[in-house]
């Protein structure tokens, strides 16, 4: 559940965005800059925050009224491995330290709906964390090591749990909107694991940032999970992307490794957090996905 500081949208600060080339913070620089945001910028050709010296460089760069938005991290196709979850738990660790020697206004953590590991749905926020993989530990582990920072120094703390997001400019190509997309347009087909009938919820990369905003304006504390509350299985999307391209996609299937699952998830705390949100519809999002990667006739 969120709290909002401020009852009205104040005027906001800079943002800092911890994190350059990933999908989310690539869309939410579009959006601040659209919006004539002050903000900044910080990949890791800035500052690599693996690295020791990356606190010191870190504390240079804020300023108290700051609002800290942490998107850095290695993500799964980076690698799944014990080596992989070191690198990010540093990385955490490093900005608390930051934190530590220099505080700011309000610290949002994007994690991910992997720490709810294999829970049963539907999924709250209320849903214990129960991550059954690396990459979902990771995110609970740096969600702690950020709390505790956030609290011991006194700033206001949110943590985002997306489910799949989706939409252009993702750089993750993951099983489901981004993948069918790419291949019904270059090669005029899309591959699915049995017959698809696996339930999933995917957010719209619009919905993702503008709710950031929100919570940024709002100086919003707490837990999120950034939904649409539309859960729909691989099958449908698959036709769906098809209908929308207004031309045959032939549906392959491939042999599965494991049993069928199905996840959604109760969005109580969003619709109550924010009333006045409205999901994008799959096919709204898809239509403005596909025109996006469509070539221009």
């Amino acid at each position: 559940m969120l709290t909002h500081l401020f009852n009205e949208s104040s005027l906001l600060s800079r943002v800092v965005l911890l994190g350059a080339n990933g999908f989310v913070p690539r869309a939410l620089r579009i959006r601040l800059k659209t919006g004539g945001i002050p903000h900044l910028v910080i990949g890791s050709n800035d500052v690599d925050l693996v690295d020791s010296a990356s606190p010191a460089r870190l504390v240079a760069q804020l300023k108290a009224d700051d609002v800290l938005v942490m998107c850095a991290a290695l993500t799964p196709e980076k690698g799944r491995d014990p080596a992989t979850l070191a690198k990010n738990l540093r990385m955490a660790e490093h900005v608390a330290l930051a934190l530590s020697r220099q505080r700011c206004a309000h610290i949002i953590y994007f994690s991910s709906d992997a720490v709810y590991g294999s829970a049963p749905s539907p999924i709250s926020e209320a849903t214990p964390a129960a991550p059954s993989d690396l990459y979902g530990v990771m995110h609970l582990a740096r969600e702690l090591i950020m709390i505790q920072s956030a609290q011991t120094a006194g700033i206001p703390f949110c943590v985002l749990r997306p489910c799949a997001i989706y939409g252009a400019g993702d750089t993750h190509n993951s099983y489901g909107p981004n993948r069918f997309v790419r291949s019904a347009v270059a090669d005029r087909k899309i591959r699915i694991f049995g017959v698809g009938e696996e339930t999933r919820d995917h957010v719209y990369i619009d919905d993702v940032t503008k709710l950031t905003l929100d919570i940024i304006a709002r100086r919003s504390t707490g837990t999120l999970n950034l939904v649409s509350g539309q859960p729909t299985t691989f099958a449908a999307l698959a036709v769906e992307i098809g209908r929308i391209l207004q031309s045959e996609v032939p549906i392959e299937a491939t042999a599965r490794t494991g049993e069928p699952t199905h996840r959604w998830f109760d969005e109580s705390a969003l619709r109550h957090a924010f009333p006045a949100h409205r999901s994008t519809t799959l096919s709204a999002g898809l239509t403005a996905m596909i025109a996006s990667s469509t070539p221009a006739q």
